[in-house]
């Protein structure tokens, strides 16, 4: 089982302003010495070195999260001092999943509650995929207004809580800011909120946890949707 790391890569992700300057700083001056082409040195290390070098779409999902967490930052001070505009806010959402995440958003944003999706569905390769999200911290690193609009599809990626993509067979796992991954635990996947330490359990034929809720969905985009949600008590 593979899982991703953020030690993939060197440095900070958002130096690289595309994906062949980030395979540029991977090259090696033996490798541009033996290929005589700096094309076929970033195919080489683009297609022979899986598992260490980001793929085109790791690259992508992981500087998009960057630079949006980057702006959450230099905002902090103007954000407290204004109420932050919902993404699903004025939608008219029609699929009972989306209905779901808008809810659930104010509170997601606002600490309240820390919520864990899990997705079943095909990619746009048409393979089988699955994964857990922390919905709290994709909201906080991603624009969520095309998926509340349909523009785009909520979808789990290497760089969620975990991923497995059923046709490759590739799977990774990563605790979040919210969240530990537990997956080493006989009675099957947990995970350990970072805040009250309270456990979530996703095992469908167990009880969530304390604290925690779990809602199956019924959705016309998605096989299968399911959310816990938990919520964190304030003393």
């Amino acid at each position: 089982m593979e899982y991703s790391t953020p030690a993939r890569f060197h440095g900070s992700i958002t130096q690289f302003k595309v994906y062949e300057d980030y395979l540029d700083s991977r090259v090696t001056p033996m490798d541009l010495f033996y290929l005589k082409s700096r094309e076929l040195a970033r195919k080489l290390v683009e297609h022979g070195h899986k598992g260490t070098v980001l793929s085109r779409e790791e690259f992508e999902e992981k500087k998009a999260a960057a630079q949006a967490a980057e702006a959450a930052k230099s905002n902090t001070f103007y954000n407290r001092s204004r109420p932050v505009t919902l993404a699903s806010a004025g939608k008219e959402l029609k699929d009972y999943f989306l209905k779901a995440l808008a809810e659930r958003e104010e509170a997601n944003r606002s600490g309240k509650m820390t919520s864990v999706i899990f997705i079943r569905d095909h990619n746009t390769l048409g393979q089988e995929v699955s994964g857990y999200i922390d919905y709290a911290h994709r909201l906080k690193t991603q624009d969520f207004e095309p998926y509340f609009s349909g523009k785009k599809r909520l979808m789990p990626g290497r760089s969620d809580l975990c991923y497995y993509n059923w046709k490759t067979q590739v799977s990774t796992s990563n605790s979040s800011p919210n969240f530990e991954v537990i997956y080493d635990n006989p009675n099957g996947l947990l995970f350990k909120n970072k805040r009250d330490k309270k456990i979530l359990n996703v095992d469908p034929l167990s009880g969530p946890g304390e604290d925690s809720n779990r809602t199956f969905l019924q959705s016309d985009v998605y096989i299968h949707v399911v959310i816990y949600d938990h919520n964190i008590r304030t003393v």
